[in-house]
């Protein structure tokens, strides 16, 4: 029976990824796994902190976002491995921490969607009241793991087209809002409501902007020259974002009162709403783009949970079935269905705050680990080939680090009732790894001999 198990695993690791994605679907995949952060989640930084608040908790979260995705890139490029941060991490640091950086990613990417979905409940909900939030939202979940099995070139094709999709809605968005822009509302008194205090409250809300940017990371073993494809994709939709960024949150808070969207998960509309009436045809365009946006996120994100949870049952974290793929369209399958029956879970709870600031504590600590591989690898494997290797390494790194420190500080001390949650997840991530996640690794040679290829 053991030789039977050990001939089916064999032959389902046989079964490869399929290359096939080139530096626009990298674009589109880095900017649609991060473009549903402007129009949700966000608008929750105002209640925290004020439009001045937030605008000033962008601050260390770009300079973090911006340095260490170089960082990052290095990484992707001399290691591009459907595990992603968790193979960076082992191969820096050693099994524990590879799994722990993995963990951090899964709490990333499987918190981050319940959160979308609750979202794309909310706009549907708003467009036909009669279809309930939370129906509509394990809807679209199911709905899109579905897409996701159809493989990977299906499923980057569609994230390219709703990507773009998604940046016209947010484009007539600010077409509509800017003649009616007023600074005195932005900076309407007080202006920071709740001190300095509400600037570091707003951090998680200033990160959800950027959150999941790395995922595309987790492609690499689908690109077809990720050594050379990986940055362009990167660092493209990087800039992409920050102009997203600016444009959303001060237009928003400069046509109407922004205490009426502290506490939605459709800003967007309800903004413009009070400019053009419920009823208006652009209001409405913004809401049923909106929807594209979400899915963008929601889509992608199901992308990055699927490749990092197959990476960790390929390297023996996981329960070994979790890296079964399908050998008809190349896709992990259940490694797409378990952690979304989670996240499902989580999104019948209708916590969208608690659940976006789980997900952002697990973007932080991975962040973090992650810088640590970069120092770490720097000096312990110095011939490693880095076909990008960032100028200036320890410096760039180094404020990194520093704003991920504030970034983990302010997520924990203005956030204790999601660390709380946080705790738990982890505490249990750590028994199962010493009950039962070490004790089959695959060796680190086989492990890494994916690289040869390349």
């Amino acid at each position: 029976m053991a030789q039977l198990e050990n001939n089916l695993s064999t032959a389902h690791q046989e079964v490869k990824l399929a290359r096939s994605l080139k530096p626009i679907h990298l674009w589109a995949l880095a900017v649609g796994l991060v473009i549903s952060g402007n129009y949700f989640g966000w608008s929750y930084g105002f209640g925290a902190g004020g439009p001045i608040g937030l605008a000033i908790s962008t601050i260390p979260v770009i300079i973090f976002y911006a340095t260490f995705i170089f960082c990052y890139s290095e990484l992707a490029t001399a290691i591009p491995h459907a595990g992603g941060p968790s193979a960076y991490a082992r191969r820096a640091l050693g099994p524990f921490w590879g799994y722990m950086n993995g963990i951090s990613c899964l709490i990333e990417f499987m918190f981050a969607p319940p959160a979308i979905a609750l979202a794309v409940g909310g706009y549907i909900h708003y467009m036909v009241p009669q279809i309930p939030t939370l129906a509509a939202a394990v809807v679209a979940f199911l709905f899109f793991i579905f897409i996701n099995f159809l493989g990977m070139k299906t499923s980057a094709t569609f994230e390219l087209i709703v990507t773009i999709i998604a940046l016209i809605g947010l484009a007539i968005f600010w077409i509509a809002a800017a003649p009616h822009f007023s600074w005195a509302r932005v900076a309407q008194e007080p202006v920071l409501p709740n001190g300095y205090g509400g600037i570091m409250a707003a951090i998680p809300f200033a990160i959800w902007f950027y959150l999941a940017i790395e995922g595309g990371a987790m492609a690499a073993e689908e690109m077809l020259n990720p050594q050379k494809d990986i940055p362009k994709g990167f660092l493209s939709g990087m800039g992409t974002l920050v102009v997203m960024m600016c444009l959303t949150l001060f237009l928003t808070a400069g046509i109407a009162d922004y205490n009426l969207v502290t506490a939605v998960d459709f800003p967007l509309p309800i903004a413009l709403a009070q400019v053009y009436g419920q009823g208006n045809l652009v209001v409405l365009a913004v809401n049923f783009i909106g929807l594209f946006g979400l899915i963008a996120s929601l889509h992608g994100i199901i992308v990055g949970y699927s490749r990092q949870t197959y990476a960790m049952a390929r390297t023996g974290y996981l329960p070994k079935f979790l890296s079964q793929v399908n050998t008809r369209y190349h896709t992990p399958h259940w490694a797409l269905l378990v952690p979304g029956l989670i996240g499902i879970g989580a999104a019948v709870t209708g916590l969208t705050s608690v659940v976006i600031t789980i997900s952002v504590f697990g973007a932080v600590a991975l962040y973090l680990i992650s810088l640590i591989s970069f120092f770490v690898l720097r000096k312990k494997e110095p011939d490693l080939k880095r076909p990008f290797k960032v100028a200036n390494g320890p410096l760039v790194g180094g404020i990194s680090f520093a704003a991920g420190l504030f970034c983990l500080y302010s997520v924990i001390v203005y956030n204790l009732t999601a660390v709380k949650w946080v705790a738990l997840i982890y505490g249990l991530a750590i028994l199962w790894y010493l009950v039962e996640g070490r004790k089959e690794l695959r060796p680190f040679e086989e492990e890494f001999g994916v690289l040869d290829e390349l």
